[in-house]
């Protein structure tokens, strides 16, 4: 069978695991937000950051991706929340029958949730073309990577309805041209919202967690 057959049949079956999945998301109610960056972005460092902040008002979950250890869903669960590993066997993605399987054997601690985070493996490329029945996918680029990448990068950052620049407290120590970042994403992608913080120092969290509250009352209100 050519190849081409092989990944448009792998991608369908993906699309039809993800619908289902974002059916039951409507259902719940549950905002599901796929975050996608390169290794040492700092992911997880922003999630337990957002957690510190939101834990209290919002029922929050999280799903990691990793190809080994269970370091981040146990990092996660350490700030305060249930969180599930996923690992892929050495795949550099996570897919949309994963998530299902997942979140069928955790059962209810990751069920009617006000927001879900999906944290992906660590990936620029592969995590892209994977619907994961999410609301919307979110890229990180932390400053010590570079202001190339989005250019680099074209599709995840053009697929993003937000980017995150994170380790802003960096940016007197590093080389990075933050305008030309934002400058690239908004020709890739002239809707997406950007977001400047640093999960360190708590600089950019408000504004951070703000939008995630406005898009999960976005959701609410459309499925009224």
């Amino acid at each position: 069978m050519p190849e081409l057959d092989v990944k448009q049949k792998v991608l369908a079956a993906n699309q039809a695991a993800a619908a289902a999945l974002r059916r039951t998301f409507r259902d719940q109610r549950t905002l599901v937000v796929n975050l996608i960056s390169s290794p040492g972005s700092g992911k997880t460092t922003l999630l337990e950051a957002t957690v510190a902040r939101m834990k209290d008002r919002y029922r929050l979950g999280g799903l990691d991706g990793d190809i080994a250890t269970e370091r981040d869903a146990d990092r996660l669960r350490k700030a305060g929340i249930p969180a599930r590993q996923i690992l892929t066997g050495g795949a550099c993605h996570l897919d949309a029958r994963q998530v299902d399987t997942a979140l069928a054997e955790e059962g209810e601690t990751l069920r009617g949730l006000d927001i879900l985070f999906i944290e992906n493996v660590g990936n620029l490329i592969c995590p892209t073309s994977y619907d994961l029945g999410e609301d919307f996918k979110v890229v990180l680029l932390s400053t010590a990577e570079g202001d190339d990448k989005p250019f680099k990068y074209p599709a995840i950052f053009a697929r993003s309805k937000v980017a995150v620049l994170t380790k802003v407290d960096l940016l007197p120590h590093v080389d990075f041209d933050v305008a030309a970042v934002r400058a690239q994403v908004a020709t890739l992608n002239p809707g997406a919202r950007f977001v400047e913080l640093s999960a360190r120092t708590g600089e950019g969290m408000e504004a951070w967690c703000a939008l995630l509250a406005e898009e999960l009352r976005e959701k609410r209100s459309k499925a009224v």
